[in-house]
């Protein structure tokens, strides 16, 4: 009896110390890839900025954040169509480490599609980045998920990067708007190949929230992101999440983002209307310089 005794004991040590390893192990490659996933901030001009302006408004920019970008902070300019290969030329003549991201596109690589542009045309004037999803576009024009998937797709074969945008519609509870996002990931991305999906870039954006003043408590939203990842890591592997950046959009500002980029699994944001002021911009792209995991990088 006695000997039984130390036998279930020995054998209960090892059953915890190999627990206790295996969850070590676990977040210890969790911390690894969250200080190795790069941090980025978007600027969606959306509709704004006339010819002058938003060439003032670049070069404003591309003047007072460079100093900031690094492999580690990554910044990306989304005018509208207009300012694209302007905007090209001046991020890369000479190289300013800022890149070019396009805020649509279409699915086709040609055709007749009156009004629209390719993905191969954006590649031409040296967009890397192109917005998919975003609820105006899904509210606006009726973009449902079966034509998001297909765009999502055309980016991705063209060797472009999609931010793909996620939100509810309505204020509700945790577990209904992350059921909605979920949702939302399973429709439009979950037909990519691992490395396809390597290649996407999240952007949670409730949408009661954006444009409103009004936010989530960061709380939330470090919430709301760690579902996204682990919905992720049950589809493409808990690896793969870990690398994939989950931006923050819905009024985030100078006043509040530093408060959201603290969490670990909010990589930075989706800016509107802060983007369109030098200020508030640089102040945004300052704020998450300042975090630990680019800061000390």
């Amino acid at each position: 009896m006695i000997y039984n005794v130390k036998v279930a004991k020995t054998w209960l040590l090892l059953k915890i110390n190999r627990s206790i390893t295996f969850v070590s192990t676990q977040i210890l490659t969790s911390y690894v890839l969250y200080m190795t996933r790069p941090a980025m901030i978007v600027a969606n001009w959306k509709m704004n900025m006339r010819w002058a302006e938003g060439l003032a408004l670049a070069d404003a920019v591309i003047q007072r954040v460079s100093p900031f970008v690094s492999p580690t902070l990554q910044v990306v300019l989304m005018p509208s169509y207009l300012h694209l290969a302007a905007l090209g030329a001046r991020l890369t003549s000479p190289p300013r480490g800022i890149q070019l991201g396009a805020q649509n596109c279409h699915h086709a690589p040609e055709g007749p599609y009156t009004g629209e542009v390719s993905v191969p045309m954006l590649h031409d004037v040296g967009v890397r980045y192109v917005l998919v999803g975003h609820s105006e576009r899904r509210r606006q024009w009726d973009e449902g998920p079966t034509l998001l998937a297909h765009k999502v797709t055309a980016i991705c074969s063209h060797g472009l990067q999609p931010v793909f945008c996620c939100g509810e519609q309505q204020r509700t509870t945790m577990q209904s708007a992350l059921a909605i996002v979920q949702q939302q990931l399973a429709d439009s991305l979950f037909h990519l190949s691992e490395v396809a999906m390597s290649q996407v870039i999240l952007a949670y954006e409730p949408v009661w929230a954006i444009g409103t003043g009004c936010t989530p408590a960061p709380a939330q939203v470090q919430e709301m992101h760690s579902g996204i990842r682990e919905t992720i890591a049950q589809q493409y592997g808990r690896t793969l999440a870990q690398q994939i950046p989950i931006l923050y959009g819905g009024s985030c500002n100078p006043h509040n983002a530093a408060t959201f980029f603290t969490y670990p699994d909010v990589d930075g944001g989706l800016i509107g209307g802060a983007s369109l002021q030098a200020d508030a911009f640089v102040k945004v792209v300052e704020a998450m310089h300042a975090c630990p995991r680019v800061c000390l990088r």
